[in-house]
């Protein structure tokens, strides 16, 4: 598979405050903690509808598109890592995913997650930030056309209204299979996916 990749810096400031915001109301409500990773499901299934390709497949017979955005979730478990669906992200709410989210890390630790958990993703997010990872490459999952990798989020020194700021900054490195999607499709798609995470209100309602 022809792999390209894009990385992009994004500042994460209204990410963590919108996980502070609507966290706390989800887990008074259900009961379930919302990470960033719940955020950045919600976030990116919804800018897929916008990029039909980055959410596609290659087939036998060509580029397949995806009516639905199943995203999967890259988790560690015993024996390597596996990626757990969210089916149809784009229409869940947050905590709908962030509850769902839960229950597939429960089992995957116990090692009893089922052939449904792990198939039929279309796209999917690797996040290494808690491991205190600052970028990395990720390989796609094939038939996937593309794979978001995440680093964890950490102050830097940046330009802030033409002054140096410190501001909370995270770095996603987006892999393409250039057979389905040309850098300026995976470009537009990482710029809205960075503005959605710079303003996520806009994008969660």
């Amino acid at each position: 598979m022809p792999h390209f990749f894009l990385v992009r810096e994004a500042d994460a400031g209204a990410l963590i405050e919108a996980r502070e915001k609507l966290g706390s109301a989800i887990e008074k409500a259900q009961g379930v903690r919302v990470t960033q990773t719940d955020l950045l499901v919600a976030l990116a299934a919804r800018v897929l509808v916008k990029h039909p390709r980055l959410n596609a497949s290659w087939t036998g017979q060509g580029i397949r598109l995806n009516l639905e955005m199943n995203i999967g979730v890259a988790m560690a478990v015993n024996d390597g890592v596996v990626a757990a669906v969210i089916p149809g992200a784009q229409a869940k709410n947050l905590g709908e995913i962030a509850a769902l989210r839960h229950e597939l890390t429960e089992r995957a630790r116990a090692g009893k997650l089922r052939p449904a958990d792990i198939s039929g993703a279309t796209f999917t997010i690797s996040n290494l930030g808690m491991y205190k990872v600052d970028a990395f490459s990720a390989i796609i999952n094939p038939p996937q056309a593309a794979i978001l990798a995440v680093g964890r989020i950490t102050d830097r020194v940046v330009p802030v209204d033409g002054k140096p700021g410190i501001r909370p900054m995270m770095t996603m490195t987006l892999s393409s299979d250039h057979r389905v999607v040309d850098g300026a499709r995976a470009a537009t798609f990482l710029n809205d996916l960075t503005d959605a995470i710079q303003d996520p209100g806009k994008w969660l309602g």
